[in-house]
């Protein structure tokens, strides 16, 4: 027998039942229902239901059938009219119970005797065969650490031996190595140790000085903000919350997912309870912050990235109080994943709220997608087995009043990063130092470089003025030497004659008024147009000219000596041209 797809709503009056059942036999169904049990069979398909309000048979029930569709649509009369049906979106916990056959029986009587034992044996066979099935595959120190409690993991500390198992296939999913060995207490400190090996200064503070990347992230709105406005629409107009489970809706593929989960009952203990429901905001803590990094579209890292940063699965951490959950989960992302940024942890802290608030749908809706998610990476899917599962089906029975407790729990706790144990504050704080000592040395090296500049431009102002002032006192002598131009041109005429070849190839250096010295290269076409060196003398002087031109050469000579002697040759060949002075 298949079991169709269904779906369940309601008004005031009625429940509605939709029922799809394609290829089936419609000349030959039958319906059932009374009280809170509904019955549906058309074959090749039979639907069982334990609704979660009353419903009665008056004649006023009504059904159809959509035969392009393949829809039967049953409405069937409350018992209550205008009672509300709560969770008829918990398709998992709608389906009738399954009895499953266990090797452990659920109640054992202490003190057994072996021969009740044998009776028990004799009188289920099946239960025979799975016994002997079980001592094909011993595992005797599993069986020790079952007895163990803090060696205890999975959803509600009811698995144990599993990872012994399973180490090849877990050893990529978990951080912890024999959890089935690992007290509680001992895995924490070893998770402490590992984060603290993890956590990468550099990474942070990149993170934190170059944050525009996160600055984006913060700004995406995930799927759950538009319902959870309109519920705070709703909670402004009325407190009535009954309605709130109609804000989040599930898809095909979830409705699908739904139907197949095994039905089951959990028999926990209070601390069994308190550990549930703090795994739960574990891993919602760390697939809103998976959600929000990927804005919806996941990737090949989105298993990796939920299953690290949540203690609870992948360290099978348990948990005593809210306020250790928030600190662990702010330790991993600043650990772990490639945005390391304190504001993520708050905002996934934020949103967690959010879903808590929504209700059961929007959390099993989240569960949903995990599972889905790590149903399709190959190491991953075993946490589903280990937790989610569980957790899927276990939500749509949890009473409403508890999560909405939860949200107000988490609340009320604060978080701050001196409570993480990372020392963010003091790296934040000379990483900041370090910053402004950066500033203010380039703003040092900037005063000096405009210093410098305007020293430069001075200078050159300076030099400029100096040549204008030479160039004036250049004209001034050419004014005053009109008169000898001459006596000038025929000594030049003689310079070049004498001089020679010594002239084309070498350079001679002319020493002006101001005894600055000038290396000019001079070749026998240009000698006429170089002032001669006899220019600089005072107009009317006279002398012989080979006495002329031998001081000259022995000038040309003298330039090779550093500037030190410059000004005492300059001094001594004026000495020397002194007497020559009188004879005019």
């Amino acid at each position: 027998m298949l079991t169709p797809a269904f779906n369940l709503s309601q008004d005031p009056d009625f429940l509605t039942v939709a029922i799809r059942v394609p290829y089936a036999r419609v000349s030959e169904f039958d319906v059932y229902f009374e009280g809170t049990d509904f019955k549906f069979y058309a074959k090749p398909y039979f639907l069982r239901l334990t609704l979660p309000g009353r419903i009665v048979e008056n004649g006023s029930e009504q059904g159809s059938y959509d035969a392009d569709k393949g829809i039967f649509t049953i409405r069937l009369p409350k018992e209550t009219p205008g009672k509300h049906f709560e969770g008829l979106n918990m398709l998992t916990a709608l389906l009738a119970p399954r009895k499953s056959r266990t090797a452990k029986p659920l109640v054992e009587e202490i003190g057994a005797s072996e021969v009740s034992e044998e009776v028990v044996d004799d009188d289920d066979d099946d239960d025979e065969e799975f016994d002997w099935e079980i001592e094909q595959t011993p595992y005797e120190e599993v069986s020790e650490s079952a007895l163990n409690p803090q060696c205890q993991y999975g959803f509600g500390n009811l698995r144990s031996g599993v990872v012994q198992r399973l180490q090849d296939e877990l050893s990529d999913v978990i951080d912890i190595k024999d959890p089935d060995f690992t007290p509680a207490a001992e895995r924490r400190q070893k998770r402490l140790a590992a984060e603290l090996a993890k956590f990468d200064p550099d990474h942070y503070l990149a993170d934190f000085f170059e944050d525009e990347a996160v600055e984006q992230i913060l700004k995406y709105n995930p799927w759950w903000t538009d319902p959870y406005s309109k519920m705070m629409a709703l909670l402004e107009k009325s407190q009535d919350q009954e309605d709130h489970a109609v804000l989040v809706s599930f898809s095909e593929e979830e409705k699908y997912q739904l139907r197949k989960f095994v039905n089951k009952s959990y028999l926990l203990d209070k601390e069994a309870r308190s550990q549930v429901y703090y795994g739960l905001i574990d891993i919602l803590l760390a697939y809103c912050y998976e959600t929000r990094v990927t804005e919806g579209e996941r990737n090949v890292e989105s298993a990796w990235n939920i299953r690290k940063l949540s203690s609870t699965l992948c360290w099978f951490e348990t948990w005593s109080n809210v306020h250790e959950i928030m600190v662990s989960f702010g330790r991993r992302v600043l650990c772990y994943p490639l945005f390391r940024h304190f504001k993520l942890v708050m905002k996934a802290y934020k949103d967690t709220i959010k879903i808590l608030q929504l209700g059961k749908s929007a959390i099993l809706k989240c569960l949903l997608d995990i599972h889905k998610i790590f149903q399709e990476n190959d190491p991953a899917y075993i946490l589903n087995d280990l937790y989610i599962s569980d957790y899927c089906v276990w939500i749509q029975k949890a009473k409403s009043k508890k999560l909405a407790a939860l949200a107000e729990a988490l609340k009320e706790v604060s978080l701050t990063k001196a409570q993480l144990g990372l020392e963010l504050e003091e790296l934040e704080a000379a990483a900041l130092l370090v910053q402004e000592e950066e500033t203010a040395l380039k703003a040092a090296h900037s005063v000096s470089g405009e210093q410098t500049l305007c020293s430069s431009s001075e200078a050159s102002d300076s030099e400029e003025s100096d040549s204008t002032t030479s160039s004036a006192t250049s004209d001034s002598d050419s004014d005053s030497d009109s008169e000898q131009d001459e006596l000038k041109e025929s000594q030049c005429e003689t310079v070049e004659s004498l001089l020679g070849p010594f002239l084309e190839e070498s350079s001679a250096l002319l020493i002006d008024d101001a005894g600055v010295c000038r290396n000019t290269a001079t070749r026998r076409s240009d000698v006429s147009q170089e002032k001669p060196l006899a220019s600089s003398r005072a107009p009317g002087v006279s002398g012989p000219l080979i006495e002329e031109l031998g001081e000259q050469l022995k000038t040309t000579v003298q330039i090779s000596e550093p500037k030190g002697a410059t000004a005492v040759n300059h001094s001594n060949m004026q000495e020397r041209e002194s007497p020559h002075a009188p004879s005019n």
